[in-house]
Order: C-alpha cells, then structure tokens, then sequence
C-alpha cells in the first residue's frame, strides 16, 4: 500500500466521531442510574454495536491518527467499519485517506462503502468526486448513474441539476461533458425529468466551451416549459458572450412574470456589460412584484443616478430607506443590497447605519444633480459613520469646487486621517477626481504623478494619470501610460478602449483603433461605452451603416451625453437630422454641460 503523508503532532482531545459515537450508544450502559418509578413504563433502549473491543480499536485508530500514523489509523478504522458496516465509520475511514493525501487507499474505502451499504447516497457522491480528483473521470458514469437511481424521484431533478458540478474540476472538459450526457440521456425524454436533464446535459456542453450545443438544448428545454427557471438560468450563464441566448430568459419572464430569483441575476448581468436602461426597466418590474426588497430599491436608485435622473432616483432611494428604517435588516440581506447596486465599497454592510449611509450618499448625488446643493449637503450631514469618512469629505469636496472654491475642497479631502496605505491611495484619487470636475486639468496631473513615485506600478493611478495625460493634448505620455497599464494588466479593457479611442479620435492609426477596441469588447462584451467607440472608429472608417448600428445598440444600452453626441453626428451626416436632433436633445437633458456635447453642436453648427 502506497505510503501516507505523514502528519506530526500531538494527541490532546478525544475526536469528534468517537465522542459522538459513545453519546449515541449506550457504551456507558454499565453505569449506576437511579431506578425508574414502578409506575413508568420503561423506555425502548437501542443498543449499539459498540462493544469493549470495537471501543478500544477506534480509540487507538483516532489516537494513530492524531499522533500521525494516518496509514494506521486508517486501517483501523477500515476495518471497524467493514464489520459494524456503519456509514459513519467510512467516511471516516474514507477522510482519513484523504487527510493522508492518499487517492488510491480513500477509493477503496468507498468502494467498500458502496458493497456494504449499496443505498448509501453519499458513498456514490465520495465515490464520483475521488474518480475526478485522481482524473479517472471516465470510470464515474456508474457511480453517476447509480446515483440518480438513489436518489428519491422528489429530490431526482434537483440531483440532475447539480450533476455537472461533480465533473466541474474534470481536466477534460468534453470528456466530462459526454459522460453528462451519456448519464441524462435516459432522463431527457421522461416528463417529470426532461427539462432538468436537457439543462443538465447543456450545462455540460457549456463548461466545454461548446456554445452552439447548451443554448440548442437550453432552447430545447424551454420550448417544453417556459415558465421553469432552470433553462432561463442556463441562457443567463451563457450570456454576454452567446447574445441569443438572451431571448430564451426574455420569453421566460414573459410567460412568468413574478420569475424573481431569474429576474434579478439578469439585472446582474445586465449590470456587468453596462446595460443600464435595461437593468433599469427590469428592476422597476421586480420592485413592482416585491415592493419590499430593500436591494431592488437601492440599485434601481443607484442606476438612476448614473443615468443622470434624479427624480425617479429620488423616489426610489427614499422608498429603500423606509424599508430599512422599518426593518431589521439581517448582515446577509445588507451583504446583498451592497453586490446588487455594485457599490464600489467591496465590504458588507455591518448594521442598518451602514445600510442608511449607502442611500444617503446616492440621495446626495441625485441632489446635486438637480443643482440643489443644500439638499445634497443635508443628506450628506445624516451620515455618522466613520468608516465612509473619506466618501463623504470626497461628496463635500465635490459641491464645494463646483462652488468654485477648490482650495477648500481639496484641504477638507486632505485632513480625512489615513490609517492604512489603501486609505492614503484613496485620498488621492478623491482630490484627482475633484481637481478633474474643476477642469483643472494640470493640477490633477501633478497630483497622480506625485501619487505614481509614492504607488509605482498602480494600474489605477496610471490609468487616471493618462486621462490627465490626454486632457493636456501629452498624447505621446497618455499611449505609454495607456501600454504600460496593458503590461500590468493585460484584462485592462477601459486601457484598451480608451488608446483605441483616442487614436479614432485623432482620425491616426484607425486600423489598429479597430483592434484595440475589438480586444476591450472582446474582454467586456455588449459595454456601451467601448460599443459607442467601436462605432466612432468605424464611423472614421467611412462605414456609415455600421456606425449607425453600432452607435444605436450603444445609446439603447446607455443613453449618457457622451453617446448621444456620437449617434447624433453620424445621424445628422447620413441625413438623418430629425433624429440626430432628438438624441442630441437627450443627451442635454441628462448632461448639458457635457463638452463632447457641447463640442459636436458648435463644430457642426446646431442650434437645438
């Protein structure tokens, strides 16, 4: 028998396993108890195998163990289990061999699992996991298909639906997907299983990169019901990168419309390639079917904010710090309102103070927005909470040096005390960000360039150091920054999109603008704004038909000023005026202070 790792160490307390087994059986019986009244009956005593010998062989097993001879305690153990053919003894048996980081000697105990207790559930599941692990993933169709025979038919869809995950870690991915449906197969035309096992099979296709396979069969399962969630959460799997996909979850809330649980993991997804006009509109369903989900409110508030519209931003955000303030949020309901509104602050929440700080910074914001600077200092003046200290003197700094007093709003942002180099990191970003609202372009230059010999190599920083780079016309400092941030991080898209952008811009180098924004789509697919450059590089191009295409799938997505004038010039171009006129008036309403704006209707002459 191969050899165990050997583990030192010392025995000090009675194991687990053998404490439970003595207060479970009886071992104890001989002790004296007082006698029962004449007048109760007695009660029915089970007695257990745990004899004097069987107690003394565990004990020395677990006492092997402990001191690190796990090649004898697992014999011992083995053994014990073979003859009392108790469950809890093999897989103690079995986790010992895997303690010892022994494969081969752990199969064999779960092997005689299996032929000693043939119904057990989770000798099956030890027995497929082990097979992957020592990659004989090849040998687990039995073991598998034993497995959904074991399972009762209540819990049998839900077992099918986890199946692919026990082949998750397989090194051969379309091995493991053949083995799924070599498994499913039998269960794929039954009514009860059909739908669950065609999502099972397409989930195994889909962890083989075969796209074309899982959506066919993630169809396939929702054509036979299209009010069950598994199939819609198999496309959402598949989506940004398999568009289609996003048909089947938008006839699924269709057909059922209070579908929640699917709803808002597309708002998540949704989320994740900037789509936000339609996270915006799901979200404002799932808060009319749930009026009560505290998170609904706040990202549905925090999307309005980014989309530039603070009255319905307002009302939302009001309606979630009721919900709080009537509540005792629990910290797993708070952890995720945080994910849900994509909160910068990777932290959970801690406390319903924490979760009140998160709607009173976004109400600042939609206060600003709407110029009503008082307004935006009063919310901002409810927070207590030291732990967003540096957030709020950043919102403060923020209205005082659109004020016009920047000296002042810099030194509040300056006198936050740093207690960690993260939070001196941050400092600076905050007065960069400030000194960028002011346009004082220079300024914010100087400031990350200090910040870069303090953080070298931060790609943050350098990043933000090339925007400055560029506001400056120092196009030859913003490419090298730009490439250097790529060397760091080569899954840098806004790197990519903004060198590719920036060389479409200049109307210079437009195929290799195409390839870098294709590179920062490819890493971000469906991200309105590197959507909006491809289509300004191809608009530089000369093809006027896929800019236009492009360009509306951008705005559709995320309808900013920005976009709008982008859309807006290529319409008026291909004549298009009426169009490019309405967009153009969009884009001022939310931002008409927006300079590419601004820019694009005096260059072409536009009176709106």
């Amino acid at each position: 028998m191969p050899t165990f790792h050997r583990r030192t160490g010392r025995a000090q307390a009675l194991p687990a396993l053998l404490v439970s087994l003595l207060v479970t059986s009886g071992a104890f019986a001989q002790t004296a108890t007082p006698a029962a009244p004449e007048e109760a009956a007695p009660a029915k005593v089970e007695n257990s195998a745990l004899n004097g010998p069987l107690f003394q062989q565990l004990l020395i097993g677990e006492l092997e163990v402990s001191a690190g001879d796990l090649g004898a305690g697992y014999q011992l153990m083995l053994d014990a289990a073979r003859r009392t053919r108790s469950e809890q003894l093999f897989r103690r048996a079995t986790d010992i061999a895997l303690q010892g980081r022994a494969g081969d000697e752990a199969l064999v105990a779960v092997k005689a699992w299996r032929q000693a207790l043939p119904e057990s559930v989770d000798a099956l599941r030890y027995q497929v996991q082990l097979l992957v692990q020592l990659n004989r993933t090849a040998e687990a169709v039995e073991p598998l298909q034993a497995l959904l025979k074991a399972t009762p038919p209540g819990e049998r869809n839900a077992m099918i639906t986890a199946l692919p995950r026990f082949l998750a870690r397989s090194n051969d991915r379309a091995q493991a997907a053949q083995i799924i449906e070599q498994v499913l197969l039998p269960y794929a035309e039954a009514p009860e299983t059909r739908v669950a096992a065609r999502v099972g099979i397409g989930r195994g296709w889909l962890g083989a990169i075969n796209g074309e396979k899982a959506l066919a069969l993630a169809q396939n399962a929702h054509d036979t019901d299209r009010s069950a969630e598994a199939p819609a959460g198999l496309a959402l799997e598949m989506m940004p990168g398999t568009p289609a996909a996003e048909a089947i979850v938008k006839d699924h809330l269709a057909a059922k419309p209070d579908s929640n649980a699917v709803r808002l993991v597309y708002v998540r997804t949704l989320l994740a390639s900037q789509r936000l006009v339609d996270a915006t509109r799901e979200l404002s369903t799932l808060t009319q079917n749930s009026p009560k989900l505290p998170q609904a409110w706040l990202t549905l508030g925090a999307l309005h904010v980014q989309l530039r519209e603070p009255v319905p931003a307002t009302t939302a955000l009001l309606k979630y710090i009721e919900l709080v303030q009537a509540s005792e949020m629990p910290a797993t309901e708070l952890a995720a309102a945080a994910a849900a509104a994509n909160d910068d602050d990777d932290a959970p929440p801690a406390s319903k103070d924490d979760a009140l700080t998160r709607g009173y910074l976004l109400l600042s914001q939609a206060a600003d927005q709407q110029n009503d600077f008082k307004g935006a200092e009063a919310w901002l003046a409810k927070i207590d909470n030291p732990k967003r200290a540096l957030e709020v003197q950043a919102r403060r700094a923020s209205l005082l040096a659109r004020d016009g007093t920047v000296k002042e709003a810099r030194e509040l942002i300056r006198r936050v005390p740093e207690k960690t180099p993260d939070d001196a990191r941050a400092k600076v970003l905050a007065e960069a960000q400030v000194l960028r609202d002011a346009k004082l372009w220079r300024d914010a230059s100087d400031v990350l360039t200090q910040a870069n010999k303090k953080f070298p190599d931060d790609v943050d920083l350098i990043y933000e150091q090339s925007m400055m780079a560029e506001k400056l016309n120092r196009l030859a400092d913003m490419e090298r920054l730009l490439r250097r941030v790529i060397e760091l991080k080569p899954d840098h898209q806004h790197a990519y999109n903004a060198l590719g952008y920036s060389l479409a811009e200049r109307n210079v180098r437009l195929p290799e603008a195409r390839t870098l924004i294709q590179k920062a789509l490819a890493l971000s697919p469906g991200e309105p704004s590197i959507t909006d450059s491809l289509g300004w590089v191809e608009y530089r191009l000369g093809n006027r038909d896929e800019a236009v295409r492009l360009l509306r799938e951008a705005y559709r997505g995320q309808p900013d000023a920005e976009i709008a004038a982008h859309l807006g010039e290529v319409l008026w171009v291909t004549g298009q005026t009426a169009e490019a006129r309405k967009v153009w008036r969009e884009g001022r309403q939310r931002d008409a202070a927006n300079d590419v704006l601004r820019e694009t209707l005096a260059r072409l002459r536009v009176d709106l």
